[in-house]
């Protein structure tokens, strides 16, 4: 997922996308771990968009706490 697709969301959707893309890699690991599928690339994206979006949220965070 693109960065600037990310900061065009609400704080409410990045909350969402975040626990989507979580239970995405959680199921992705189980399959994983089983054999059944060999998409560590896969798994390797999923990483990286969470931790794009929470990076958004965080600096999100750090503006509201600045501006009070």
């Amino acid at each position: 997922m693109k960065v600037e697709k990310i900061r065009e969301m609400s704080s409410d959707e990045l909350k969402h996308k975040e626990k989507e893309f979580s239970d995405q890699l959680f199921r992705l690991k189980f399959q994983f771990a089983g054999g059944q599928t060999d998409t560590l690339a896969k798994i390797r994206n999923l990483r990286k968009d969470i931790a794009r979006v929470k990076t958004i949220l965080r600096q999100r965070e750090m503006e509201a706490a600045g501006e009070s």
